[in-house]
């Protein structure tokens, strides 16, 4: 979650010209790709659950051990509807340069 200081003059002319792009017509020779990345802990239970049964809902304990975690790097083409995904072990520079570069690749080739 982000949080925005103050609304200025500069943020506004930076938010209509994000609209104004999106809202121009598709063309496949010019995808407008969304990029995001996200860091994700792996967890697992530390309890069974206890399963779900007609008019009862599944229960389970909300302690966790934490094995490791993921870096998702996640691009999309809304227009195009097309979408790629890569985990990584980390969020390195170089992990997110060679993302870059396989979007690149994969954006220019379709």
């Amino acid at each position: 979650m982000w949080c925005i200081e103050k609304i200025d003059n500069e943020y506004r002319k930076r938010m209509y010209t994000i609209l104004r792009l999106y809202s121009e017509d598709y063309d496949p020779k010019y995808p407008i790709i969304c990029f995001d990345g996200k860091h994700k802990p792996l967890i697992s239970d530390l309890r069974v659950k206890i399963p779900m049964h007609p008019g009862i809902s599944e229960k389970y304990d909300y302690s966790y051990k934490r094995n490791s975690t993921a870096n998702i790097f996640v691009a999309v083409d809304f227009n195009g509807g097309k979408r790629d995904i890569m985990v990584t072990e980390r969020r390195t520079k170089k992990d997110f340069a060679m993302y870059i570069i396989v979007m690149m690749v994969m954006f220019v080739n379709y």
